[in-house]
This record gives structure tokens, C-alpha cells and sequence, in this order.
């Protein structure tokens, strides 16, 4: 849908790259890399993104790294529209809501790095899940969203211990 209303790829590669997750950071030739595109093309659109204000940019050690930029006029609208183009908050809302004693919920890995793909990994925080019912659900909801869904259920004591060892950004899902 996103790509009828934005019609350069490369555009909506690097809305989705910082916007996700804003607190993503990344440089031209990491870019270009990791998109497999053309410099050229990549600073192009980097230019315009930080030109209309939605990007910001510093220099660390010859590079120009840029970002979100969080206190943008639309930014929450930019995230949560990407959010529902990826399918991603009906997918975890379907969840937050069925599951009892859910706590809080974190999306981490590709997702929280502003890599969408079609595997979610998740962290569901809370105590006593009836493991049997969130299994089922999970793999309902996979065929419904067609996403593979990967998940781990943490106790809230020991979310400090799991935090501190992931390696992989965090992106916290509210829960209400």
C-alpha cells in the first residue's frame, strides 16, 4: 500500500530503516550495502529526507551518520503508519490483547533495528501463560498475517538479566 502512495523504494527502505525504530542510526555506504543499491541513489533520497527536517545528521569520524528525527511535526504519524503498512500493530495488538498477565511486550531484532522482514521476534513479559493457548495463538496469527512469529516468555524478574544480554535492539510494544 505504502508503495502506491511513495513511489521511490529506496524512500521507503530508509522511512521503514529509521522510522521503525528511532533509534536507528546509519551511514551512506552502510546504507548502500545493506539496500544493495547505489550510493548515488541513497544520498539522494538521505538529502531530501533531512532537507524536509524528517532526518537529522552529525558527523562522527568522517562519516555523516543520520537518524529520526524524533521531534518532527509527524513523526509519531510516520511511525505508525509504517507500523500498519508492515502489518505489525495488528499483529502484536491481536496478541497483547488474548494474552492474560502480559506485562509488557518488546519487538527486538530485525523489526527494532528498522529491518522489517516477514519473521517477528518478540519478548512477552508477564508471569504464569498458559503456554499451550499462546502457542495456538501465535500460529494463528502467522497464518493470518502470513509472518513467522518467534517468541520468548520472560518473568519480569528476569527481564533485567535478559535485557543486559541482548545484544539486539529493544523496541517496546505498550501494553494497556
Amino acid at each position: 500500500m505504502l508503495d502506491s502512495l511513495i513511489t521511490s523504494k529506496t524512500r521507503i527502505k530508509l522511512l521503514m530503516k529509521f522510522f521503525i525504530n528511532s533509534e536507528t542510526t546509519a551511514y551512506l555506504r552502510n546504507l548502500a550495502d545493506e539496500f544493495g543499491e547505489s550510493t548515488n541513489s541513497i544520498r539522494q533520497e538521505l538529502n531530501r529526507l533531512e532537507d524536509a527536517k524528517l532526518l537529522e545528521s552529525h558527523i562522527i569520524q568522517n562519516k555523516k551518520m543520520y537518524r529520526a528525527n524524533t521531534r518532527h511535526p509527524y513523526f509519531e504519524e510516520i511511525h505508525k503508519l509504517l507500523f500498519k503498512d508492515v502489518g505489525i500493530d495488528q499483529v502484536i495488538d491481536n496478541l497483547v490483547k488474548c494474552v492474560g498477565n502480559l506485562e509488557k511486550a518488546y519487538i527486538t531484532d530485525g523489526f527494532a533495528e528498522g529491518n522489517p522482514g516477514n519473521t517477528i521476534d518478540l519478548v512477552l513479559v508477564g508471569n504464569d501463560f498458559d503456554d499451550i493457548y499462546l502457542h495456538q495463538l501465535v500460529r494463528k496469527t502467522e497464518v493470518n498475517f502470513s509472518l513467522k512469529i518467534r517468541y520468548i516468555t520472560v518473568k519480569p524478574t528476569e527481564l533485567s538479566r535478559f535485557i543486559h544480554d541482548k545484544s539486539k535492539s529493544l523496541l517496546i510494544w505498550s501494553v494497556e
